[in-house]
């Protein structure tokens, strides 16, 4: 029993570890308040603009805002759903809502996508304002110790807007006010944030009545399209290593072996047999080091995905040029199959287009990342053709992603990726 209690007391957290969880969870907290004004802000023009078309709709004039209202708040809504799926609450979209206003009006996601988009763009936005405002008081207060001396005594001394005497006591004071805004961020931070989260994760997500055997129909479709991908991926390493690597390994051990023979009887002719096996085996290094690099190259782990694209472009056959505008970094996985969309798409220009010159463009805006790879080739690209398109459309739906491809007779060929980015 003693031994129990000694191993409970042993589980337990201590002081400083229940503060760091605290302030992390805090500061979490801020960040997802922060992110919710990225929404809210807009929602609130939307309702005004909605409330506008509604009024207006007496005379005739909000009918014709309708469709773009109806529009504003369904892309808004997927903005959010987005935004919920980064902080760890994925929800099931609902079917696509109608644009036309007869059945808008009817429509049971749009109704709830419009509650939704009323109390986001008015509570919603308060707690966002909360969560830049608190950081904001606290820092204010609790440095005032630092920089009370040079302020006019006639200024106001805290962030609640009443003045105390300029003194030592007096500002340490107003440094534990800001210690109590601290205290107020770590207390309430998180139930601000489920609290503006919560009209979203209600309204936006699919009716439970809703027949979902469409969503899973398709993700059994990305699971299988996940494995084959997988599948292809270890057949291609293993060919790359058998007709590659293993033969010229083969090679350097038949040499060896005659060398070994010669070396009593002809030095000379051994050293040249030396020679070639050096050769292969270096050969054969330089074929492992291109193997290893097609799976996940280094420098895509340590610098991100622009230094990898750069090092595919110096090394592309056809001149490249990159434009890369990633705010932040995506997951490995998403860079990873960023890179291999780059790197296929690369190869197939080299070997169909006849193209002099290649552009990648990246950008990753709003949760998606997008990828687009433009030729001047000679165009009429064919998925159908083997070129690997194949293989890249089964590596995107593995992950959610989609592909487009435009390429008429005549060029110029546009591939254009495009698949959540998971940061």
């Amino acid at each position: 029993m003693a031994a129990r209690a000694e191993a409970s007391e042993e589980r337990k957290p201590g002081f400083g570890q229940i503060v760091r969880r605290s302030a992390s969870a805090g500061g979490t907290a801020l960040g997802h308040l922060g992110s919710g004004l990225t929404t809210a802000a807009p929602a609130l023009g939307v309702l005004v603009l909605a409330v506008l078309a509604a009024v207006s709709s007496v005379v005739g004039v909000g009918l014709l805002l309708a469709p773009l209202v109806l529009r504003a708040v369904h892309a808004l809504a997927r903005r959010e759903r987005q935004r919920l799926a980064r902080i760890g609450a994925e929800l099931i979209p609902p079917d696509r809502p109608p644009l036309r206003l007869r059945l808008a009006v009817a429509d049971p996601v749009t109704r709830r996508e419009l509650r939704w988009l009323a109390r986001h763009g008015t509570a919603g936005l308060l707690l966002g304002l909360l969560g830049v405002v608190l950081p904001m008081l606290a820092v204010r207060d609790l440095a005032f110790p630092l920089y009370w001396r040079f302020a006019p005594q006639d200024t106001t001394a805290t962030s609640l807007g009443f003045g105390v005497a300029h003194s030592w006591p007096d500002a340490f004071a107003v440094a534990l006010l800001g210690v109590g805004w601290i205290a107020l961020i770590v207390g309430f931070g998180p139930a601000l944030a489920r609290l503006q989260a919560n009209p979203g994760r209600r309204l936006l997500a699919a009716d439970p009545g809703t027949d979902l055997s469409m969503r899973i129909s398709e993700l059994t479709a990305s699971r299988a399209a996940a494995l084959d991908a997988h599948a292809a991926e270890l057949r291609r390493i293993e060919r790359a290593l058998h007709d590659g690597s293993q033969n010229r390994m083969v090679t350097v051990t038949v040499l060896l072996g005659a060398a070994r023979r010669q070396v009593t009887r002809d030095p000379d002719h051994a050293g040249e047999i030396l020679e070639r096996a050096q050769s292969a085996a270096e050969q054969a290094l330089a074929e492992l080091r291109s193997v290893a690099r097609s799976i996940l190259p280094p420098v895509l782990t340590d610098r991100g995905l622009e230094s990898a694209l750069s090092g595919l472009a110096a090394e592309s056959v056809v001149p490249c040029r990159i434009d890369v505008d990633t705010p932040e970094r995506c997951a490995a996985s998403v860079e990873a199959t960023a890179y291999f969309v780059a790197a296929e798409a690369l190869t197939n220009v080299a070997k169909h287009s006849g193209a002099g010159q290649v552009t990648i463009t990246v950008r990753a805006r709003g949760g998606r990342l997008r990828l687009v790879v433009t030729d001047d080739g000679r165009g009429g690209a064919d998925e159908s053709g083997g070129s690997g398109l194949t293989g890249i459309r089964r590596r995107l739906a593995a992950q959610d992603g989609t592909l487009r491809l435009d390429s008429p007779p005549g060029g110029p060929t546009i591939l254009e990726m495009e698949l959540p980015s998971g940061a």
